[in-house]
């Protein structure tokens, strides 16, 4: 497989996978009590760790070709 076609792919996934990260941060804030702390909390965690999850992908997309 090509690189153009593996990271073709892994932006399919990572839209995918998004797309899915920001409903479960928006449902897990839902189901907290109200407050700016937890606001705060929340998202903050949302927003730097997205990428963990998606980093073999990207060393997946990024691989050289063999």
């Amino acid at each position: 497989m090509g690189p153009r076609t593996r990271r073709f792919i892994a932006m399919l996934g990572v839209l995918v996978f998004l797309a899915g990260w920001i409903w479960g941060a928006l449902a897990l804030r839902g189901a907290l009590p109200p407050g700016p702390l937890v606001d705060l909390l929340v998202y903050a965690v949302a927003g730097l760790g997205w990428g963990v999850p998606l980093y073999p992908l990207f060393r997946w997309a990024e691989r050289p070709r063999r």
